[in-house]
């Protein structure tokens, strides 16, 4: 193509001809192969432990237990293999929903395309906050851009006019035309682009339970020196327990937490999408539980973002639509913003046109303002539109601006040729749904501050319409002395200190939520526990956030709250009863060692037990919740209060029928069956008594949950009264096993009711 050619961008046909002939910008991702994810799930630490055991029980030839441990070992390796395959799917559509879009000509007009549709010699425009959708070559301007996701170097580079610029970078700052050299699989990062955040620092809840893990791994290690030391000074068989310190490990440390979230975060990732709210980083979900202070951008977000000329001041001799004429020159064309719309609208109502743009520079947040070279009949002039502080600040003119009445909303100046000649008042009405969901936010627990680089007068205004009681201050005024509980909003913000709050909040103990839309708003978004980008974010915002809305407005902010407290409750049924199970059978197995000098559950036994506890959480996400209209709180007391009336309830009567079950002359291998279907129907029984807030028995779980604890427990009563595997137990017994079982369920039930917990 020409460079003539270039500058005028393709047709639609022939964009459509190419699309047709190359493809899509995108590259076909690998599917999931289910074979190799189970392969690499045998070949990690833990399976690393059990394959040790195994070896151990062959070398002594024991067939039966080798069995069961690569029953265990499969188990594992396809359990992991599926919990991976439902998150990678969501987490796939998602990618496929949340993609850059273009700025392209096409038939000499600018539109907005989705980044997959361009094609080899589009014409596109890039500027400050988009993520470079295909490799390009610059042809006008310099760009500041971050190649850190394909070189690894977190330093900005410069791109000017003839240099390449590769797909998935981001412009940090500039405005350039570009022409697209290459796209899908013959771009550079050779990768589709979206602003899904694979790689997103844990939450709350993973670094609490970091520690917890950290913690049984320890305990676990005392407990293996203290049983060696034993069998050591008792003269016993060392060799044939290491098989069992090995299941040991493994039925402690829960391995499989990392993907047991995902799941349940993907879950709900899939139910927000189609809330009209696609997810970028999947632990924002679980944060938004826990979310009590929500920063709220008071345009686009409780304003409709679509704001009109209600004012315009002129201080020069020109006639006022010369001042018109000369403002909507200086705009942008290319990549309009709500501000140089509602000039054009305004310009458009009086049938005023603008005079052709020379050397344009767009606005950024860093300049203030955007300008132009502009060519009139009489003369040529540089024109400046943006921010009256900054214009005033370059202007050597000081007309007077007492007369301007800034409650009625934003301004936007002219200058020409450093004289300050006019200026816009903008007004944005709030969106209508934006008091009915401030409302429901506050129902929630969630305090709601308005930030706005407006004036404090106009943020006043707006929020006393939308319901924000309190104080609305300018930032300057704002200090540690503050009472958040009194603000209703911040004003005169900038997008930095959007960041310096968020980080003040959560150093006093809040759990802060913010939305945002622009390329400074960014680190904020990043830093915030739970980001929010609105529709009209750029691509970097939307990369920086956990939670990107479709919609206007903050209405699907409260089904971001809701899919928060179901994956919160179902994660809290999973931890606890992770938790109690854990410390039950711990103490079991070591008082049983150490007291009754045997190890009363058999390894077949104890891998079962593995086995159908973790067949639950397959499901688990799919559980019956109640919405609780609070912030919860992951805190290590509270799970360790629950855990903890939990495990000692559970151990204590499970000593007891343990101790039972010796003295009524059993073998060893009975005690064992009769201790494993305690250990199955008290686990099923833990699972139906965290999922509620109620007596288990009046919470109804899910299909899917019902079923595999019923499948569990008939699968046990198989198992034991055939001695399949296990030793055979009478049906009295086992009976009197579930019926003890019931029973503490219910005391236990009726102890952390009492207890409020």
């Amino acid at each position: 193509m020409t460079e003539k050619n270039t500058l005028d961008g393709l047709t639609q046909a022939e964009a459509d001809r190419r699309l047709a002939r190359d493809g899509f910008n995108e590259v076909a991702e690998t599917p999931f192969n289910f074979a190799t994810a189970i392969i690499t799930r045998l070949w990690e630490p833990s399976a690393w432990i059990l394959e040790a055991a195994l070896i151990i029980e062959i070398v002594l030839g024991k067939g039966i237990q080798s069995g069961f441990i690569v029953l265990m070992l499969l188990f594992a390796a396809v359990n992991g293999a599926i919990q991976s395959h439902r998150a990678n799917t969501v987490l796939r559509s998602l990618s496929h929903d949340l993609s850059p879009t273009a700025a392209v000509s096409r038939d000499g007009k600018w539109k907005q395309v989705s980044a997959k549709h361009l094609v080899v010699d589009d014409l596109i425009s890039l500027r400050q906050g988009d993520i470079i959708p295909a490799d390009v070559r610059l042809l006008t301007d310099i760009l500041e851009v971050n190649e850190s996701s394909i070189t690894g170097e977190a330093k900005a580079v410069n791109r000017t006019p003839g240099d390449t610029a590769y797909a998935g970078t981001e412009v940090l700052s500039g405005n350039a035309l570009a022409i697209v050299t290459a796209t899908g699989a013959n771009s550079r990062s050779g990768k589709t682009i979206s602003l899904i955040n694979q790689s997103s620092a844990p939450g709350h809840l993973q670094k609490l339970l970091g520690k917890i893990i950290g913690y049984l791994a320890a305990l676990d290690a005392v407990l293996a020196v203290l049983l060696i030391i034993v069998a050591i000074v008792r003269h016993e068989d060392l060799v044939a327990m290491l098989p069992f310190l090995a299941m040991l490990f493994i039925a402690t440390i829960p391995i499989a937490m990392p993907s047991s979230f995902a799941v349940a975060n993907s879950v709900e990732a899939k139910v927000l999408s189609t809330k009209h709210v696609l997810v970028s980083d999947l632990t924002g979900i679980q944060e938004a539980a826990n979310m009590n202070v929500l920063l709220v951008d008071k345009t686009g977000t409780i304003t409709a973002n679509k704001p009109s000329v209600v004012a315009f001041y002129n201080w020069s001799t020109l006639p006022d639509a010369d001042v018109i004429q000369l403002a909507i020159s200086a705009a942008d064309t290319r990549n309009a913003s709500v501000i140089d719309a509602a000039l054009f609208n305004y310009a458009q109502a009086q049938n005023i046109k603008a005079w052709p743009q020379h050397k344009f520079t767009p606005f950024t947040s860093g300049i203030g303002y955007s300008q132009a070279t502009v060519v009139t009949d009489s003369a040529t002039v540089n024109v400046k539109v943006g921010a009256l502080k900054k214009l005033a600040a370059v202007a050597t003119n000081h007309p007077d601006l007492s007369a301007v009445d800034y409650a009625e909303g934003r301004t936007a100046a002219v200058v020409v040729d450093s004289q300050l000649i006019g200026l816009f008042v903008l007004q944005d009405q709030p969106r209508a749904d934006s008091a009915t969901a401030i409302k429901a936010l506050q129902a929630r627990g969630v305090k709601v501050i308005m930030l706005t680089g407006d004036n404090q007068k106009t943020a006043a205004a707006i929020a006393q319409a939308v319901g924000l009681n309190g104080e609305v201050r300018s930032y300057t005024e704002v200090n540690v002395g503050t009472k958040i509980a009194d603000l209703a909003g911040i004003a005169d913000v900038t997008p930095e200190d959007k960041l310096a709050m968020a980080k003040c909040l959560q150093g006093e103990g809040y759990v802060v939520g913010m939305t945002g839309d622009g390329v400074n708003d960014a680190p904020a978004l990043k830093q915030a526990d739970v980001g929010i980008a609105v529709d009209s974010a750029v691509d970097l915002a939307k990369r920086s956030a956990r939670m990107v809305l479709l919609t206007d407005g903050l209405t699907p902010i409260i089904e971001i709250l809701d899919a928060g407290h179901r994956v919160y409750q179902r994660m809290m049924t999973w931890t606890i009863t992770k938790l109690s199970r854990t410390a039950e059978l711990t103490l079991l197995l070591t008082l049983g060692y150490l007291i009754l000098h045997f190890i009363p559950l058999t390894l077949n036994a104890m891998i079962l037990v593995a086995i159908l506890n973790d067949c639950v959480t397959l499901v688990l996400g799919t559980d019956r919740t109640t919405i609780t209209h609070q912030p919860e709180s992951w805190n290590l007391p509270k799970l360790s209060k629950i855990a903890g009336i939990l495990a000692i309830g559970w151990s204590a009567v499970g000593y007891g029928w343990l101790t039972w079950l010796q003295r009524l002359g059993l073998t060893t291998g009975q005690v064992s069956t009769g201790l494993y279907v305690y250990l199955i129907f008290s686990a099923m029984l833990t699972i139906l008594m965290t999922r509620t807030q109620k007596p288990f028995w009046a919470g109804r779980p899910s299909r899917a949950v019902a079923i595999a604890i019923s499948g569990n427990c008939a699968l046990t009563l198989v198992l034991a009264l055939n001695g399949w595997g296990i030793a055979a137990l009478s049906p009295s017994l086992i009976g009197l096993a579930i019926v003890i079982t019931l029973l503490t369920g219910i005391v236990l039930t009726s102890i952390r009711l009492a207890a409020h917990i």
